[in-house]
């Protein structure tokens, strides 16, 4: 008789490391090394500091990633809520220990790298509601008993991520947190009453935005009316992003990028900057790689037994998409400028660390994925 729990757990490494994602492995991998080549452009084409930090960032985190994949599905699914409240904790620690940059205190200086918990908020509030709708039959989830803890998961650190002031970010994570309820079958009408009380609610909230936050709504909807001040960024990236054409100017011969007309380029704008220097086809190869990585994990997602599993990877593989589809949506003028770095190519330690841990934890349902959860 098939004893899946059993099997799975008595694998050998050997089989362990076959049963892996290679597909996906080598997807990251290879958006990995495009990331290291974009770095280095943004140094001028010289091996700095950012290029440098970069490498052995994703070298550490990719190593991470490869680690994570063999810790067993049940592992995560005890261990969520741990994750969860730790994270929380963090940003509590932000609000009254973190770093100041900017006129945004967003970071905890662990001495060896400066953190950012909000960006693994995006992934522990994920997974803690991926555990939390498990546990509940579907007959069950649109009960409102059941509804109270999930919208304190999610509004508690979106609030604390609001007043670093961080909105993309704190969007990005109720987007996530959204994206797991919606999966696990709570009713429409649930989001259309929340949706109305923060449309009442949005003249009370654009009150206390920051100048600088509704400088940039202004300007998404008129990048002119400021080209030189808080329309600047937006318009040298479409410049930069219109004058690659087809084919690009090739490596490291972006004038955009190089004359320094173009701020942020490592961060949330390395798509601009690879997108000059590589063109249309360049970045049609960027979307195809992000394309295949949401579509592996899915693809975990159909062939993982468990409901945990199979919740997680699919709330996962749709935050991953948005995730991207904000940053290209923001340097393309189609979105206004929140903050949000491309997953992977950008330059950030918090933001790469978040990414690798939640395609780890998709690797571990595809290595475990006969393991049922309970």
């Amino acid at each position: 008789m098939f004893q899946p729990r059993s099997i799975q757990s008595s694998m050998s490494f050997r089989e362990k490391v076959y049963s892996l994602d290679y597909i996906l492995v080598f997807s990251i991998l290879i958006l990995g090394l495009i990331s290291m080549f974009a770095m280095y452009s943004t140094d001028g084409g010289e091996f700095k500091y950012h290029t440098k930090s970069h490498i052995l960032r994703f070298g550490v985190f990719f190593t991470m990633f490869f680690v994570i994949s063999f810790f067993q599905i049940r592992f995560w699914y005890k261990t969520s809520t741990i994750f969860y409240l730790s994270i929380f904790i963090l940003l509590l620690a932000v609000k009254y220990f973190g770093l100041t940059s900017s006129g945004s205190q967003r970071w905890l200086n662990l001495y060896f790298m400066n953190l950012q918990p909000s960006e693994l908020m995006k992934v522990a509030l994920i997974l803690f509601l991926a555990k939390y709708y498990h546990r509940i039959s579907t007959t069950d989830v649109n009960r409102i008993k059941h509804l109270f803890l999930p919208i304190v998961a999610l509004i508690a650190p979106v609030l604390l991520v609001v007043t670093q002031p961080d909105l993309g970010t704190s969007i990005l994570i109720a987007i996530g947190g959204i994206v797991v309820a919606w999966l696990a079958g709570v009713r429409v009408k649930f989001f259309t009453y929340a949706s109305i009380l923060f449309i009442s609610l949005m003249p009370i909230a654009i009150s206390f935005l920051k100048p600088y936050q509704k400088a940039r709504i202004l300007t998404f909807l008129n990048p002119d009316r400021d080209p030189l001040g808080a329309g600047y960024q937006i318009i040298q990236s479409k410049i930069a992003i219109g004058s690659g054409g087809l084919f690009g100017k090739g490596f490291l011969n972006g004038s955009q990028s190089y004359l320094d007309y173009l701020p942020e380029k490592h961060t949330d704008f390395i798509f601009t900057l690879f997108s000059e220097e590589f063109g249309f086809f360049g970045s049609v190869t960027i979307l195809l790689i992000y394309s295949v990585i949401i579509y592996r994990i899915v693809q975990i997602g159909n062939i993982t037994r468990s409901s945990f599993g199979k919740l997680y990877c699919y709330s996962f593989a749709t935050a991953f998409f948005v995730y991207v589809a904000v940053n290209m949506g923001m340097v393309l003028g189609l979105l206004p400028i929140v903050g949000a770095p491309l997953p992977i190519m950008s330059y950030g330690g918090s933001s790469m660390m978040a990414m690798m841990i939640g395609l780890g934890i998709v690797m571990s349902c595809k290595v475990y994925k006969d393991v049922p959860v309970n």
